[in-house]
Formats: structure tokens, C-alpha cells, sequence
């Protein structure tokens, strides 16, 4: 492109009155007359008039690069677009200068005019907004051969679903299931929770079907008694090796839903979790540990599991009815009366325990009362309960089982289980609703047990990754493959992998259905991407991708360690071996990097660093006041800023905002840039983190907090504070904070800290 920047300065919403255009496409051919040929104000630049403007100028090669000095770039995008002959930068002068302005008591300017701050704010933005545009790089997306073959893991309910999805959208399948035969356990069901009005009978599952359609497909290709052994390469370009009774096989593949569902509460299990948080920080060589499984105690055996016979778990009992009768396992005697206990080894911080509700087990417990009641019409059922977890509709379900005379339910807590001298089982409860302890003599006890997802011992998917052969922080959701399901919906923190049904996250059948279909579709999503050369969510669209210049790499490995993603293996001496497409363009890479290796074409440290070195910084913090960079997270933090401003919230004429990716992107060197300058202070504004993390990227907003270190470094060199930088942490519906925040930020600098010394130099 020829860097011909067009500036284009809209005089609505308030910029006109607030701004005068005029005065301001007056200083834009004053200072970058040589760069901007063209400068021109409109009325409401948004308008037809206003974009059929902008758009002549592009047509006519008068510009191929515009700045549009107007409204937040999060509205009106679809307005400001040009062709491909034109890149479009925008400069928020609406939310970030008109709207959220306030004029400080030492603005002397006279009534009338422009005042002085908000004169030198809007100047800034413009500064930057050219720069920027200057610096910006036109990417080439680069289209790799895409397998558009999907690979789904497991062959239960979710996976026959998800391989179905995918067949009937025209995709090839390749279904593995570990067992002899397909179906799982909704295989082994006697019957299933209803997810169709009138929701008050159980059904049967309809798994038979699926198998059969399945198999019959001519899209699908199943491998039964198979495991994936290795899964190689990167979305779009996967080499799947899967072993089987003829051995092995290389399948290429494209994406993965993972759909391996969940294992039986053993109450015997202890799992061992290490600590990846402390690995990620202190072992350079760290990888993604699959957590260990050792033996102990039965945690169940205070309700009798292992000690009397006639107490089952909820799993055998589904096992029990679809073989046909009710018996008791002690003499097989027919079952007259069964009583339930709720929450058996889950919802507790105890050694053993589940710490989760798995959320299914109440409905199933209802779901196998109506079993005793259907094969024995004078049965009675007992369900002791702390809380009845029924979402949804499935509260109609509930209804029909209090309905019915032979079920009886109760909260309260067990005290004591025993057995009598015919096998029979007393159950003592206490804080009852009724108020009294209640004693419960019945044939069999049901203990409702939880979900333990595939993956919290096993990797499953085995992975030839840098990082490991496991996804990382599974134990931020109790080993389910699950995430932030605002951020990150049915992904993983693995591009291109999809979990749905009882990996993801504990479910019935029917909403495994639907997570099943939601995967695919992702899945399908990420084939289409890549095959345009696109990113995924977050950044879905985005053809840009990290450069390396490997000149100048040391092999440090800090790039490798900490893609949040995987994106990035590394040879023998810790080079960086890029995989494009498991990138999600974050930026951490770029952030880690203390060289700056690593670059984009629309984004990059270079590009950064100049927008900081446009802003016009007075020598004298009592005269000009102070000057403060903000790195704004363009996820969560800009949008709450915008927010702000629409609800009238106003701040410091003294900030300047500069969007970032992720606070994940941030080098060191942008902050010595900006000490270097004479800036006051740097505030990071960027999204929550830790173990309910809402950050867009996963862990960009928790590895910035961990540089602070290198960061306090940096500004030892420099003889400075350390406090002149401060990390924040931002959710989208903060808007009412942000200007507590930066009102605080600035009276520390102001109040406690003082003038950066470098001014003036």
C-alpha cells in the first residue's frame, strides 16, 4: 500500500460543539500535512453523505488508508468499511474525549473556546490514531490444505449425536469408541429423564437408532475397540494415530469433538493434582501434568456402600432395571421399598469427596423411584435430599413425582445407616422438614453418586504438544473439559478440540444432546476458518498471525512455555516452531518475548511504542498536569469504558487510552517507552483472572500480573517507582468502577508520587 492516510473528522454526537472539527483538521495539515493529503470534516460522518464521501476518495486512489476521528470503533464497524483498497483506523473522540471529558479547575482557557485539556486529548488520540495507521501492515492470509474431516472421540450418546451433526452437514466423520460396541452408557439405561413436553414420564433412550444411523452412514467411518494414541500437528492439519485390534493408523483429521463422557464415582479413588500454576511459574521445562490416581478409605461406608449389601449406588441401580426386575442383590428377593440418598460423597471439601454438584443426580434419583413404582405398583420410594437440584422445565417432572402417593421426599441429613437381621436397610435422618428425626426401614438403599469426567487421569487426547499431552487448568473445573463458557463456548483451551455432553460438564441426555450439537458446529466453524485463513473465537476473522524473526531469537523459551493456547512447539535448542493455526492471535507470544522477535502486521511492538511517543507530554506537571497511559484490554475493559461513557461517567482529561489485544501483549519495552517519554504512570486495565477467570484468552491477564516483576525491574533501571504501574482488574459490567479506578490511579500518582523526573528530556 502507498500510506496514503486520509483523516476524516465528524462533527456529531456532541465532537462538533465539544471538539470544533474545524480546529482540529486545522492541526492535523499543520502537523501531518506531508502524511494525511487529505483531511476532511462531515457533519455526521456515519451518514450516507458522510461514508459516500470517504468512499470517493478511496475509489478515486486519493487514499488507501483512513482514520475516522469519531464514535467508539465497537459501533458503526459495519459503517466504516471500504473495500479492499482501504485500511480504516478509528479514533475515539466521542466516548474518550466529548462524552467523558471533565475540565480541571486549572484550565484557564476562555468561555467559548475549546478548553485547553480536552483540546490536547483529542489532539493525542488523532496523534496516535495516525501513527498507527502509518505502522499498520496489510495481512496475507495464508490458506493451508485443510482436512475437513472430523474426528469425535467416543461413541455414548454425545458422540453419536455430535458424528450425525456432522455427517448430515456434509463433513466425513471419523467416530472412535474404545468399547466392542457404540452407544456408552445411555446403552446400558433403563430408561432417561424426559426432555419433551409434557415432561412428566421418563422415556426411552432412542441410542439404538442413533447406532443404526450411524453405522448406516456412508459419511461416518467407525473404529470400534480403538483408542486415539497420539493426535499430531494442528487444527485443520491433524494427524490422528489410532490403535485398534489392527494396529495402528494415521487419519488425518481437522477438528475434534471430544466426547469420552464420565466414569462412575469410586469412592475409593484419591486424585493427585499437581499444582501447573507453580510449574508455570518456577520450571522453565514445565509441561501439562496428567493428574495421579492412588487408593484409600471408602468414603461411603458411614452410608453402608461396602458393608451391606443391599446399598447400591445409583449406577448399579440403572444397571439393575434395565436388566428387568428390582432384586435385592443380597437374596434376590423382589423390592419392595428403596430409599435414595442425595449428594452420596459429593458437595464436600472432604478427602474423597466431589467438591461439585454433579446437577444430574436428583432428576435420577425421581427418574429410578418412578422405576420401583412402574414394576411394583404398592412399592414406596424414599428420596432424602440437602437441596432439589431440577432446572428448568424439569421442574414439571419434579411435580409429578411428588404427585405420586408412593414417593416420598424429605430434606434432611443422614445420621446413621444399619442394617437389620434380614438384610434390610434403616436409615435415620435428622432436620427433616417435619421437624423430627424420621427413621426409614427399607429392602435397598440407592446412593446417588456423581460424574468423574474422562479427563481428570487421563489425557485422552494425547496431544504432541509442547505443553504436554493433556489440556492445562482442567483443575479449575474439577477435571472437566470445560471453560469459560462466556469466553470460550463447548472450547478448550487446545484450537480446534471440542468438548461437549459429560466431559464438558455433568448433564442429562437430552442437554448432551444439544451440547453435542453445539460442538460441532464449532468444530465445523474452525474447518471453515482456517480454510478462508482465518483465526477462531475470540478473534474470529482475523488473518493476521505472529512473524518471527529469528535473527535475533535466543531460544529463551518464554514464548513456547506461555501460549496460553499451544500454539507454539520448539526444537532441540528451545527454537520457536510456529503452528499458525492453533494460534488465536493474542499476543502473549509478543508480550513475553524481551527481544521483540515477534511481530504482526496489524498489531505489533513497533506500532505500540510510537503510538506512546506521539503524545505530547508537558514539561511541567503543574502546568500542563500530568500524563497517564492506560492499556485498555479490548475484550472486557474497552467495552466497560464505553459503557461508562454512555452512562455519563467522566474521568481525568489527563489519560490516554490505548487498546491492546490482551494485557497478555504488553512488553516491558512499551513501559520504558513511556517512562522514557516522561509519562507519570501506566495503568493496565484488563480482564479478571485467576481460578473464575473471565479473561478472552484464558491466561493473558494472569501473565501480565506475573510480569510485574520484570516490569518493577525495568523501572529500577530506570530509577523510578515501581507503584508508577498498576494492573487492574476489569469485568465488562464494571463501567461504574473505571472511573473510581482511574480517578484513584491519578491522585496516587499526583498525591504520592510525584512528577516523573524524565520530563523534558
Amino acid at each position: 500500500m502507498s500510506n496514503k492516510i486520509g483523516v476524516y473528522i465528524c462533527e456529531g454526537c456532541d465532537i462538533g460543539p465539544q471538539l470544533n472539527a474545524g480546529q482540529l483538521a486545522e492541526f492535523v495539515q499543520s502537523e501531518y500535512g506531508g502524511t494525511c493529503p487529505v483531511v476532511k470534516t462531515a457533519p455526521v460522518l456515519c451518514s450516507q453523505e458522510g461514508k459516500a464521501m470517504i468512499q470517493a476518495d478511496v475509489d478515486a486512489e486519493a487514499v488507501d488508508r483512513v482514520v475516522v476521528c469519531a464514535c467508539s470503533p465497537r459501533v458503526k464497524w459495519d459503517v466504516f468499511r471500504f473495500g479492499d483498497k482501504a485500511v480504516v483506523e478509528r479514533v475515539n473522540l466521542r466516548e474518550q474525549c466529548a462524552w467523558s471529558y471533565t475540565r480541571p479547575e486549572t484550565d484557564e482557557t476562555a468561555e467559548g473556546e475549546v478548553p485547553e485539556t480536552l483540546r490536547m486529548m483529542a489532539q493525542d488520540y488523532i496523534r496516535m490514531g495516525i501513527v498507527k495507521s502509518q505502522k499498520y501492515q496489510k495481512a496475507e492470509a495464508e490458506i493451508p490444505e485443510v482436512t475437513k474431516t472430523i474426528l469425535v472421540l467416543g461413541g455414548g450418546n454425545t458422540g453419536l449425536t455430535a458424528a450425525l451433526g456432522g455427517a448430515k452437514l456434509g463433513y466425513d466423520v471419523v467416530l472412535v469408541e474404545k468399547e466392542a460396541q457404540l452407544g456408552g452408557f445411555a446403552a446400558k439405561m433403563y430408561k432417561q429423564v424426559p426432555y419433551s413436553y409434557p415432561y412428566t414420564q421418563a422415556v426411552t433412550p432412542d441410542v439404538d437408532q442413533k447406532i443404526n444411523a450411524v453405522t448406516a452412514h456412508e459419511k461416518i467411518r467407525v473404529l470400534t475397540n480403538a483408542t486415539l494414541e497420539k493426535l499430531e500437528g494442528a487444527p485443520g492439519m491433524y494427524t490422528a494415530v489410532v490403535k485398534n485390534g489392527n494396529g495402528e493408523e494415521n487419519i488425518p483429521v481437522g477438528s475434534v469433538v471430544l466426547a469420552t463422557g464420565w466414569k462412575p464415582f469410586d469412592p475409593t479413588a484419591r486424585v493427585v493434582v499437581a499444582d501447573q500454576t507453580a510449574c508455570e511459574a518456577q520450571d522453565s521445562e514445565a509441561v501439562v501434568e496428567t493428574p495421579a490416581v492412588e487408593k484409600g478409605e471408602n468414603v461411603l461406608e458411614p452410608l453402608g456402600y461396602g458393608k451391606f449389601t443391599n446399598v447400591i449406588t445409583n449406577v448399579d441401580m440403572e444397571l439393575m432395571a434395565k436388566k428387568g426386575d428390582l432384586l435385592r442383590p443380597s437374596d434376590g428377593r423382589p423390592v419392595q421399598s428403596v430409599a435414595f440418598i442425595q449428594c452420596a460423597g459429593q458437595r464436600s471439601s472432604e478427602e474423597g469427596h466431589l467438591p461439585y454438584c454433579s446437577s444430574v443426580c436428583c432428576m435420577v434419583s425421581l427418574k429410578q423411584a418412578g422405576y420401583l413404582r412402574e414394576k411394583n405398583e404398592n412399592g414406596k420410594a424414599f428420596i432424602i435430599y440437602k437441596d432439589m437440584i431440577v432446572p428448568g422445565v424439569q421442574e414439571l417432572y419434579y411435580k409429578a413425582a411428588q404427585d405420586d402417593p408412593g414417593i416420598f421426599l424429605t430434606k434432611g441429613e443422614v445420621a446413621e445407616v444399619a442394617e437389620d437381621g434380614d438384610g434390610g436397610i434403616i436409615v435415620t435422618a435428622k432436620d427433616t422438614l417435619l421437624g423430627e428425626d424420621i427413621e426409614i426401614k427399607v429392602d435397598l438403599l440407592v446412593l446417588a453418586t456423581g460424574m468423574v469426567p474422562t479427563t481428570l487421569a487421563d489425557p485422552v487426547v494425547n496431544l504432541s504438544y509442547r505443553q504436554g499431552p493433556a489440556f492445562p487448568d482442567l483443575q479449575l473445573f474439577n477435571g472437566f473439559a470445560d471453560s469459560n463458557y462466556i469466553c470460550f463456548p463447548y472450547e478448550t483451551r487446545r484450537t480446534g478440540i471440542y468438548s461437549a455432553g459429560c466431559v464438558h460438564q455433568p448433564m442429562l441426555m437430552g442437554a448432551a444432546e444439544d451440547d453435542a450439537a453445539g460442538a460441532v458446529l464449532k468444530a465445523i466453524q474452525c474447518l471453515e476458518s482456517i480454510n478462508r485463513g482465518m483465526a477462531v473465537h475470540p478473534r474470529s476473522g482475523d488473518i493476521s498471525f505472529p512473524k518471527f524473526n529469528m535473527v535475533r531469537c535466543t531460544q529463551c523459551k518464554r514464548c513456547t512455555e506461555e501460549c496460553p493456547f499451544g500454539a507454539l512447539d520448539d526444537d532441540e535448542k528451545g527454537t520457536p516452531k510456529p503452528n499458525p493455526t492453533r494460534c488465536r492471535r493474542c499476543g502473549t507470544c509478543m508480550g513475553a518475548c524481551p527481544e521483540r522477535v515477534i511481530s504482526f502486521d496489524e498489531y505489533n511492538v513497533d506500532m505500540i511504542a510510537s503510538m506512546i511517543k506521539e503524545n505530547e507530554v508537558p514539561d511541567d506537571i503543574d502546568e500542563g498536569g500530568p500524563r497517564v497511559i492506560v492499556f485498555v484490554c479490548e475484550n472486557d475493559a474497552y467495552p466497560a469504558l464505553d459503557m461508562a461513557a454512555f452512562q455519563g461517567k467522566k474521568w481525568s482529561p489527563y489519560v490516554r487510552f490505548i487498546p491492546v489485544r490482551c494485557l497478555g501483549s504488553i512488553n516491558t519495552i512499551w513501559i520504558a517507552d513511556a517512562m522514557s517519554k516522561g509519562i507519570d504512570g501506566v495503568l493496565l486495565l484488563g480482564c479478571k483472572y485467576g481460578d473464575d477467570y473471565q479473561c478472552h484468552f484464558a491466561k493473558g491477564s494472569e501473565l501480565c500480573n506475573r510480569r510485574m516483576e520484570n516490569i518493577a525491574e525495568t523501572l529500577g533501571r530506570l530509577q523510578l517507582e515501581p507503584e508508577r504501574v498498576q494492573q487492574k482488574q476489569v469485568a465488562i459490567d464494571d463501567y461504574d468502577l473505571i472511573p473510581q479506578m482511574i480517578e484513584e490511579f491519578m491522585n496516587h500518582i499526583i498525591d504520592d508520587i510525584g512528577a516523573n523526573p524524565y520530563k523534558g528530556f
